[in-house]
């Protein structure tokens, strides 16, 4: 997940707090000291406790990938070795404030795109039919239209118009509406029952 570091006019230096809450990973600023839930964005001890930064939209891929649609990008290079998580045994969320989803990652490669609602807004969670570990979370609204999308063989569609769309843009490839361009929203992976820890009232969907 990635957010916002400006608050209130002010932008925060972070460190990791070393700490787990809720079995989650905490930071802290450098500024108050206050301690901050990194699922939440918000802070939780300290001067500032009850601030909330703003999550932005992101996207889980891989290197080769990311690197074959943006050519110019830098990056640290930096040591590592194979992540121990699995996205399969993983669920993505929308935390929209008012309310939040949470979509398994199983099911959503099972049945495909959710087709949803969160706070008003209608959204699509996708999994990229052609790279395993990449999702993306886009408003389904384009103009006056809302569409609801679903994978045909390797490719994602709109069933209103069966216009083809690319995961990793939101861009539409082929089809009436080719050129168009999907909102990307905010969403991050958790584990179950991480997800349920932090947003015990969540929705969650069930194809």
């Amino acid at each position: 997940m990635v957010h916002r570091r400006d608050l209130d006019g002010e932008v925060l230096v972070f460190g990791n707090q070393g700490a787990l809450w809720g079995n989650a990973m905490t930071w802290w600023d450098h500024d108050t000291g206050t301690v901050w839930s990194q699922p939440l964005g918000e802070a939780i001890v300290g001067p500032r406790k009850g601030a909330r930064l703003e999550l932005l939209a992101s996207q889980l891929t891989t290197w080769a990938t990311w690197k074959t649609d943006h050519p110019d990008t830098l990056a640290l290079d930096a040591p590592g070795g194979n992540a121990r998580f699995r996205l399969s045994t993983m669920s993505v969320v929308v935390d929209f404030g008012e309310q939040v989803g949470v979509y398994p990652v199983e099911h959503l490669d099972r049945f495909g795109p959710a087709n949803d609602v969160i706070a008003d807004v209608p959204i699509a969670v996708v999994l990229d039919p052609l790279e395993a570990d990449r999702w993306s979370v886009f408003h389904r609204r384009i103009g006056d239209d809302i569409l609801t999308f679903g994978v045909a063989g390797e490719e994602l569609i709109d069933l209103e118009t069966g216009t083809s769309w690319d995961v990793a843009s939101g861009r539409a490839t082929e089809g009436p509406l080719s050129g168009a361009i999907l909102d990307k929203l905010p969403g991050f992976t958790s584990f179950e029952r991480d997800a349920r820890t932090f947003w015990p009232d969540a929705k969650y969907w069930a194809p």
